[in-house]
């Protein structure tokens, strides 16, 4: 940051690349944090990344795509061909880019034969994350 506001307010010349802007903790302020209550635990939780304030899994979507489609499968069985008919599409690569693709990356639905893919009797259901979604869905209509 001084190298940025020297820069700024002086006039100096400071090469502000990335690798040169990190702020590393000293040790008068790691110090400071132990004595403030900070525990060894908490200061893990920072160092790796994790927040102890957000919701790791939630079970609600704002994909439009996905709550259609999550409404369409309900509690059946369903093929690609079934899904398209009842969402009333008709391009294959766009609802699988677009719906279901989505929808199995985010959790909400799996595959009835997930080993092989391209079984020939291959259907499309909710998982429990998507039957929430879906009984939530329904409740509110």
């Amino acid at each position: 940051m001084e190298r940025f506001f020297r820069n700024l307010l002086l006039g100096d010349k400071w090469d502000l690349r990335n690798r040169y802007l990190h702020i590393h903790a000293t040790d008068e302020w790691k110090v400071q944090q132990n004595l403030e209550g900070g525990t060894n635990n908490q200061q893990e939780e920072y160092k790796h990344g994790s927040s102890t304030g957000q919701v790791q899994d939630k079970l609600s979507t704002d994909n439009a795509n996905i709550k259609r489609l999550i409404i369409v499968i309900g509690n059946q069985e369903l093929s690609v061909k079934s899904m398209m008919n009842a969402l009333e599409l008709k391009g294959r690569d766009n609802f699988q880019k677009l719906y279901l693709k989505p929808a199995i990356s985010e959790g909400y639905v799996r595959l009835l034969y997930p080993n092989s893919p391209r079984h020939p009797r291959q259907k499309y259901l909710l998982t429990v994350k998507g039957l929430a979604v879906y009984d939530e869905c329904v409740k509110s209509m």
